[in-house]
């Protein structure tokens, strides 16, 4: 009864403050993070945490890639693979000297300064994919170009984590670095092969069957195969989702799976994700550290903008879109999460900074779909 009533109230929240949103001529999805901040513990305290709810969240995130990845023109992301390079590392750079350097100013020893710069060197595309979504600008090439450096940006970022935990993590086994390669390498000539030669097969085969939506079990069953494989081979599972979705979207398949796994995505299981986002927000014992709160936001926010807008702009772009394709980069949302999660339990993130790093994190992915939406406005105009 208690998950039947918490999936009414996340469900009609999220509606009715989506609806504000637009009517206040923002996102819908800020409405849909600021009430999860609202009816979570910093608040109202009317939902918490929970194994389920982390569950239905998770699962919300991989759907919303997969869609990501269905909506991708894989040609675009071809012909733009040189600027999603150069973001993601001028990305990655940026940020990763900034907080290292905000970690210096407050005294933060090597390896929890390092620690600093990897976490804010992170980047979560997950709001922006929606964002991008109800401004029907997925196919632009600002976008491609976003969800290309994401691809990057997590698979750098992972790796120097990795790096990171091994020499400097405390209670933390000797990662092999040759090992941690291997295993990428392999994730994406396994994903690269099967998305080819397995994936339109497997698809053509299953449509056949009499049984119901068959077709769309059988894309979701690609999704999440794709998210636990990568995950057992230490990627992000939203990677292999939005990979699944890429490998779909080249089949004749793609749009009756897009109008299919739309409803189920997001009339249940992206909801919680957006809430859930709220829910690790606290504004206990952050009072005394608002200056330090404030200037990792900051330097969050505009690191990340810029080392995107420096990439795009190296690579061609206009200053108008080399600015909507850095805003598209700021968010930190759950990867930024997890890897503050494990820094907590490896003793690289003092417990006593945890909870405002996380803020600071959530304030990200709060201010990005405004900054985003602004620019990616202007370039409509300019055309």
């Amino acid at each position: 009864m208690e998950l039947l009533g918490t999936i009414i109230l996340i469900l009609v929240s999220t509606k009715l403050f989506g609806q504000l949103a637009i009517r206040l001529e923002q996102p819908a999805v800020l409405g849909k993070l600021l009430i999860g901040i609202i009816i979570g513990p910093a608040v109202l305290g009317w939902v918490n945490d929970s194994a389920v709810f982390q569950e239905f969240s998770n699962i919300g995130v991989l759907l919303l890639m997969f869609l990501a990845g269905l909506e991708t023109d894989a040609e675009q992301l071809k012909e733009n693979w040189k600027p999603s390079v150069a973001v993601a590392v001028l990305g990655i750079i940026l940020p990763f000297v900034s907080a290292f350097g905000v970690g210096s100013f407050y005294h933060f020893d090597l390896a929890h300064s390092v620690f600093l710069g990897v976490l804010f060197s992170a980047t979560s595309v997950s709001i922006t994919v929606r964002v991008l979504k109800e401004m029907s600008v997925m196919k632009t090439k600002e976008s491609t170009t976003i969800l290309g450096a994401a691809v990057v940006d997590d698979i750098l970022v992972v790796t120097l984590l990795a790096f990171v935990m091994s020499f400097m993590g405390e209670g933390t086994a000797s990662v092999s670095i040759p090992m941690l390669l291997l295993k990428k390498v392999i994730f994406f000539v396994v994903a690269f092969v099967v998305g080819v030669y397995v994936i339109p097969l497997f698809l053509r085969v299953v449509s056949k069957f009499k049984v119901t939506v068959p077709l769309t079990t059988g894309a979701l069953i690609i999704c999440f195969a794709y998210a636990y494989f990568g995950e057992m081979l230490g990627m992000a599972g939203i990677i292999g989702t939005f990979l699944a979705g890429l490998f779909i979207s080249q089949t004749k398949y793609k749009e009756e799976v897009e109008h299919s796994v739309d409803p189920i995505a997001n009339s249940l299981f992206v909801p919680f994700f957006y809430v859930s986002v709220g829910l690790s927000i606290s504004f206990v014992g952050v009072s005394s550290q608002i200056g330090f709160l404030v200037i990792c936001t900051v330097v969050a926010i505009v690191s990340k903008l810029f080392g995107g807008f420096l990439g795009a702009r190296l690579t061609g772009f206009d200053k108008n879109s080399s600015l909507a394709i850095g805003s598209g980069m700021i968010s930190r949302g759950e990867v930024a999460l997890i890897i503050a999660t494990t820094g907590l339990n490896t003793g690289l993130l003092a417990k006593d900074y945890y909870t405002t790093v996380v803020i600071s994190v959530i304030l990200t992915t709060l201010i990005a779909p405004p900054i985003l939406k602004k620019y990616f406005r202007k370039i409509k105009t300019s055309i």
